[in-house]
């Protein structure tokens, strides 16, 4: 539990920031047309998609019931966050799902959409405060690195709040919040795992440097209760050539090294890995998919282990629906990857999460927190297999978070040909 001290106020400032710049920099690489777990990207939209998706991915079951709001607030129309694809991903499974899910408890979904611009305070309150007039029944958040601001006015209003990832203590801690996957919290439980699975004694994490803090801080203990010895390692944000900080980082001579960061932080680290000839096996998340990184240090990314939440390409089921949904109701020539992913999976997770407990309910703002805070075992979208179960209990004081695992699996040739669920 946190303290209310002065000391303790200023360790929980700065892990909130550190947490909003790890969801920004996930976010702003999104943006990329190429950002997925196939760095060369999937942006073609062909009928083989619709051909190649799973039985009762398309069943008709249409929404007949009467239309019901859910509010959709997206970064969009600013010069420096920008992120359209993200709204043009949760409007298709919106239309996916009218079509074949029977809508939100069998009414037709009518979205509220609001452009929060830059993410400037005063467009997220007015956004967050016109889903409360419009009598949103839920408000789904594509992407935002300030939930701070918005959460208070939502839930106070009686909505639920949900997204696909947090970036603030108010998002993951909030009553009425709920997050589908476990952010950077579920990436270091699944690191740990993972390497101890693998036998590694010695680990380091390089981090972009305004995200030092919250990663040591979710960091440190779990990879204690491993029995593994931690070392986190900051590189400067914008630095080109980390070759320094990563010889640094090495001195421990670490079984295994983690990247977090943004795509440029990424290229950057594994060019140093390959300068000082580090032979030990890397572990990376998302934002190293990023075609400019495969493009940069091919050889560098191959072989290592990526820790994701949004399993794009592949052959899996929540794969080839996610590519056929896109191919059938996303206008020709949407992007798959990056901020698109987020858009589909925060608004289809809703989707789902609220359908699995609503039925013979009315929908309404109240019905919906209910149906949502008895979702159990719910397919996470994209997720390959993780499962969301949002009764608080996935990870010890983020109740809001509903899955803990992560999809882990081997880079090769550019792609992730299976993962396996870590949790």
């Amino acid at each position: 539990m946190l303290r209310t001290t002065r000391r303790g106020a200023t360790r929980r400032t700065a892990l909130a920031a550190g947490i909003a710049a790890l969801a920004l920099t996930a976010t702003a690489c999104g943006s990329s047309s190429n950002s997925s777990s196939d760095p060369k990207g999937s942006t073609d939209k062909t009928p083989a998609a619709v051909a190649d998706a799973p039985a009762g991915t398309f069943a008709g079951k249409a929404a007949t019931g009467t239309p019901v709001k859910v509010g959709l607030m997206n970064p969009e129309g600013g010069q420096a966050v920008n992120m359209p694809e993200s709204r043009v991903a949760a409007e298709a499974a919106v239309a996916y799902a009218n079509a074949n899910l029977g809508g939100l408890g069998g009414h037709k979904i009518e979205l509220d959409i609001c452009k929060t611009k830059e993410e400037d305070p005063s467009n997220l309150t007015a956004c967050a405060n016109q889903m409360v007039q419009d009598k949103v029944v839920g408000l789904v958040e594509g992407n935002t690195g300030n939930g701070s601001l918005i959460v208070p006015i939502i839930t106070k209003a009686g909505m639920a709040y949900t997204s696909y990832t947090a970036a603030s203590p108010e998002e993951i801690a909030t009553p009425g919040s709920y997050i589908w996957t476990g952010g950077v919290p579920g990436v270091t439980i699944a690191m740990a795992k993972t390497a101890a699975g693998a036998g590694v004694k010695s680990f380091t994490i390089f981090v972009t440097s305004n995200a030092l803090a919250s990663v040591q801080a979710m960091a440190e203990p779990t990879f204690k209760a491993a029995g593994i010895a931690l070392n986190v390692t900051s590189i400067p944000v914008g630095t080109a050539d980390a070759s320094p900080q990563v010889a640094a980082g090495l001195k421990s001579n670490p079984g295994a090294v983690a990247i977090v960061g943004d795509s440029a932080m990424c290229s950057a680290t594994l060019k140093g890995l390959q300068t000082v000839g580090s032979t030990a096996t890397r572990y990376v998340i998302q934002p190293c998919m990023d075609a400019s990184v495969y493009k940069a240090v091919p050889t560098e990314l191959d072989g290592s282990m990526l820790f994701t939440t949004s399993a794009t390409d592949g052959s899996d089921d929540e794969a080839k629906i996610y590519q056929a949904v896109m191919a059938k109701y996303a206008p020709s020539g949407a992007e798959l990857g990056g901020a698109a992913a987020s858009g589909y999976q925060s608004m289809l997770g809703f989707i789902r999460a609220v359908n699995a407990g609503i039925s013979g309910q009315d929908v309404t703002a109240a019905t919906v927190l209910k149906a949502i805070a008895a979702a159990k075992d719910v397919p996470l979208p994209l997720g390959d297999g993780i499962k969301m179960t949002c009764d608080g209990k996935q990870l010890p004081q983020m109740p809001a978070i509903c899955s803990a695992g992560q999809a882990v699996g081997k880079v090769e040739g550019g792609k992730v040909p299976a993962f396996t669920i870590v949790s």
